[in-house]
Formats: structure tokens, sequence, C-alpha cells
């Protein structure tokens, strides 16, 4: 699957979130240079009208990141439509914000709500991990020996969390702590493993805030003061799918930015 002088042209992605914010914004750079996607995202997203409008070398799977079924049946369509699965990029991702004992409110933080964040942004990122290495390992070799990319999303969370962020941190966290020893899993496939780490991005969890909040984040980031754009994350996964040299890495993409309490 060597990108090479081609960069990601003729590659084929599997994008989970992919029907909004980053996920969204990595497709369209991807299927603008010549690659094909699947969106991955849940029944209730725009997923299909947002394939559509990618045009023929799109496609979209309604998914649970968690679920084994889903994410083999969305593999499944890659392949049947497009032929393989080249990379795989994990943007699909909740958050609470609850306090681990709210003194206000008398209330311990609910258990299930820390489970469900556990579930969907670390469990769920494994699932397809696992599931997309075997579909790649099927892929025949570049000349170096590379079957396949996989790209996962963490946060600056997962090393500055913030007051309430203790689910979202965790799971973030363990993004990070599982990409060395799944790089290190997969390179007798020659597949490579990297998570990406945003800080502020305008994404639809940040940009549907009131104006005064938003521009109250942006002022946090030291430079370019302001909320990333999610084409510059993508810009990043590109960079990444074409570079074989980036593996077991964690790469902060932040403005500079180190959180708060």
């Amino acid at each position: 699957m060597a990108a090479g002088s081609r960069g990601v042209r003729g590659l084929v992605a599997v994008i989970t979130g992919g029907a909004s914010g980053l996920g969204l914004a990595t497709a369209e750079r991807l299927v603008g240079r010549g690659a094909s996607a699947v969106l991955l995202d849940t029944p209730g997203s725009e997923g299909e009208g947002q394939a559509r409008r990618l045009g023929r070398r799109c496609a979209f799977a309604p998914a649970d990141v968690t679920s084994e079924g889903d994410v083999r049946a969305a593999l499944a369509l890659a392949k049947e439509k497009f032929g393989r699965v080249d990379v795989a990029v994990n943007c699909a991702g909740i958050a609470v914000a609850f306090r681990t004992y709210d003194l206000k409110r008398g209330q311990a933080h609910p258990l299930e709500d820390f489970q469900r964040v556990i579930d969907v942004n670390l469990v769920g990122t494994f699932n397809v991990t696992r599931l997309a290495a075997a579909a790649m390992r099927q892929n025949a070799p570049d000349p170096e020996g590379q079957r396949g990319v996989i790209i996962n999303t963490a946060s600056v969370a997962a090393f500055e969390g913030r007051v309430g962020q203790a689910a979202y941190s965790a799971s973030k966290a363990g993004v990070v702590g599982m990409t060395l020893p799944i790089a290190r899993d997969l390179a007798p496939l020659g597949i490579r493993v990297v998570t990406i780490a945003p800080g502020l991005f305008g994404t639809p969890l940040l940009t549907t805030l009131p104006e005064k909040v938003c521009s109250f984040l942006a002022s946090q980031v030291p430079f370019p003061r302001r909320l990333g754009h999610p084409a510059e994350f993508a810009h990043l996964v590109q960079s990444v799918v074409e570079n074989p040299f980036i593996n077991g890495e964690v790469i902060r993409l932040d403005g500079a930015i180190r959180m708060q309490p």
C-alpha cells in the first residue's frame, strides 16, 4: 500500500466518526486527493448524506464501534466496494462532564457514564484497530513490507485533563498507552500504528457552545490563538499515511496549549 509519490491516491480508508468533525474532514481530504473512504458512524448520523456528497469513492456504514459485528460489516463493505482496506482512522468519541464527586449536586460520578465513555473511546478504538489489522493482513506488502496504517485519536486531555474530565481523560490516556504496544504487535504484519492528540478544535462538540465560551477557549491557545481547524487534523492524517517512518508515536496537534484545571 505504498503511498509514495502518488500520495494517498488509490488507497482505501475506513474512518470512524466519519459523518462529522475530524472524521468528516479526514474523509474530505483523502477522497479529494484520490483515495476511497467508508464513513463509519451511528445509524442516526448524517453519514449517508455526507457519503453521497463526496461521490462514488465514498460509502457509509452505519455502525457502533463497540460492536464486533458492526465493525466487521463496515470493513466487509470497504472490501466489497473498493477491494481492500489500507488505512483506518479512529475519530469516533464521546464525552461527559462530571466531577468525581459533585458537591453542589451531592452526587458521585455516575458509573454508567464513566463506563460508556471508556467503552466508546477506548474499547471501540481497540475493536476497530484489531479488526482493521485483520483486514489489512490480507494486503500485498509494498516494497518495504508495509500493508496498512492505523491512526487513532486521543486528546491533550490524556495528559492534562480538566475538572470534570475523569472519564474522557482516562479513555484518551488509554488510547495513548496502547499506541506503542499495538505498533509493536503489528510490526511483523507491516502495519503502522500512530495516535494524534488534538487540542481544542472547531468541531460540533465545541462550536455548539456559546460564542463567548468558544472565544475564551480559543484565547487559551498560545499560537495561533484560535481553535484548530478540522482540515488541519486531516492534513496530519495524510502526512502520517504518506511518511512510512512514523510509527508507534503520539503526535500532539494543539497550538502549544497546555490545559489548565
